[in-house]
């Protein structure tokens, strides 16, 4: 049995303990009783379920002292940047190439990314990784590189497609003729995706329409990617409640790896190892699609240097590739410190990140709701969505220690099967591999901003489609959710969007 180790209780538990321990049983098959508790999901942080939700409201149990310094983050987190030189030293520095102006252009309004639902348009607020295919040379040759990068980027176009630049021939290309006005320095490419429609028949006979995404890159800006690129869509996730999956303790994660499946229930989860800048060292990771990522502060700082070009402390070499030559010639916004966003002002943007709250729960009473909550442990969902953690003390973050919370994710990677599969391996997690999506707030989603996407490439439109693309260690799950009923199946859709 894998057991929690909650920070509320350092005594490690017996076996025989594990049996009377209440917290063991939402490892269980069976749903425990509910507790009212599960209605906070973000603890004493949780904000109430308002009439226009929003994900982007501060911790409930911020200090007023503090709220300042939220707000004046989610001011920069909504600011536009600008291409240097400009009037303004406090906005410019854009690109040379980018993919977002603002940081909150991808996670609009605190909720999930947009992908096209067609090929006409490219994508924008989502993202597209690369890296290359590397074989026990490539990994002799560059181990400590990807020991601290966990991969071989593309020598031409770096571990992400940037597509858009600060060339006057792409901020007037919906207006001119291709090849008009000649780019001083072109956006890597313009990436569209042509979606491949199947049917799912249920054992009752009912279909759903399921697609997945193929990706269609036009106007490669530097050349051919090469037979050897591997390439991965990445919709941006919701942005709140990480500040309190940051203070899980790494040893309650550990607790619930299994990765030889000693247990044998299936399911094998274990920790992607990662570098983390600040430390110099290898450390768990808990954030990113393939928990690639060990802190907020490396997500908030690769971000503003990946996504909209703005180097800082935490990632303070500019998008281009060595090999852009073009790109590197640009002038930059950088300050006497070399970056163009000082750490002020990156620790503001941190802290508005970290202390976003999860909302309410819904209807958690219903007797539907109800009914797909025990579905959801009998179908063994619960098994990597694991309902509750409690948070580790915090002198940084008093608002967000020993909180109980119910993100309903392990944060650790687990084989999702074939269909899911990219091929692109990052650090230990495999091309199989994906962390947990926590299932907090995904009912909100579509009354926050409109999108309605789940999965890391967005190609689920519904929690039921989600589920009907997992494989690998959620197929027994999955093929226990095919053989319900429509109205237990209804049920338990009803319950996840409660969350």
């Amino acid at each position: 049995m894998k057991v929690v180790l909650f920070i509320a209780s350092i005594i490690f538990l017996s076996a025989c303990d594990q049996a009377k321990d209440p917290a063991a049983s939402y490892l269980e098959r069976s749903a425990p009783k509910f507790i009212e508790a599960e209605n906070n999901p973000g603890g004493q942080t949780t904000v109430a379920n308002h009439i226009q939700p929003s994900l982007q409201l501060p911790a409930a149990n911020l200090a007023d002292k503090l709220k300042p310094n939220f707000h004046a983050g989610k001011a920069l987190a909504n600011q536009p940047w600008v291409k240097a030189p400009t009037v303004t030293f406090a906005r410019d520095g854009l690109g040379p190439i980018y993919n977002a102006r603002t940081c909150l252009m991808c996670h609009i309004k605190g909720g999930k990314g947009f992908i096209p639902s067609n090929n006409e348009t490219p994508i924008r607020g989502t993202l597209v990784r690369l890296s290359k295919v590397f074989d026990q040379q490539d990994l002799s040759a560059n181990s400590e590189f990807i020991k601290q990068a966990g991969v071989i980027p593309h020598p031409m176009y770096g571990d992400q497609i940037q597509g858009q630049s600060v060339s006057l021939a792409h901020q007037l290309r919906h207006s001119q003729k291709p090849g008009t006005i000649k780019h001083d320095v072109p956006p890597e490419a313009y990436v569209h995706i042509n979606w491949i429609e199947e049917t799912f028949t249920y054992p009752d006979q009912h279909q759903v329409s399921l697609r997945k995404p193929e990706l269609d890159f036009q106007y490669l800006g530097y050349g051919p990617l090469g037979e050897d690129t591997q390439y991965s869509i990445r919709v941006a996730p919701t942005i709140h409640g990480m500040g309190l999956l940051g203070l899980i303790a790494e040893q309650d994660l550990i607790a619930l790896t299994d990765a030889d499946d000693k247990n044998n229930d299936g399911i094998s989860g274990r920790v992607n190892k990662v570098w983390d800048v600040e430390k110099q060292a290898t450390v768990v990771g808990r954030f990113g699609l393939k928990s690639n990522k060990p802190t907020l502060a490396m997500i908030v700082g690769g971000a503003f240097t990946n996504d909209i070009g703005i180097t800082n402390s935490l990632a303070p070499k500019q998008p281009c590739t060595d090999l852009q030559a073009a790109c590197l010639k640009i002038p930059n916004g950088n300050d006497k410190e070399g970056v163009e966003l000082p750490d002020n002002l990156l620790e503001l943007v941190i802290n508005f990140n970290r202390d976003l709250a999860p909302v309410k729960r819904r209807n958690s009473q219903n007797e539907s709701v109800m009914a797909g909550r025990e579905l959801f442990y009998q179908a063994g969902c619960n098994q990597c969505h694991n309902p509750r953690f409690v948070t580790q003390k915090s002198d940084d973050a008093p608002h967000l220690s020993a909180q109980v919370i119910w993100p309903y994710s392990d944060l650790l990677l687990h084989d999702m099967g074939p269909e899911l599969a990219d091929g692109r391996p990052d650090y230990l997690a495999t091309g199989n591999e994906w962390r947990t999506a926590p299932l907090w707030g995904v009912g909100l989603l579509e009354s926050i901003n409109g999108s309605k996407v789940f999965l890391h490439d967005g190609r689920a439109r519904s929690i039921e489609e989600a589920v009907l693309w997992h494989g690998g260690e959620a197929e027994q799950a999955k093929k226990y959710f095919v053989q319900l009923t429509q109205s237990d199946r209804d049920s338990l859709i009803r319950f996840v969007n409660s969350l």
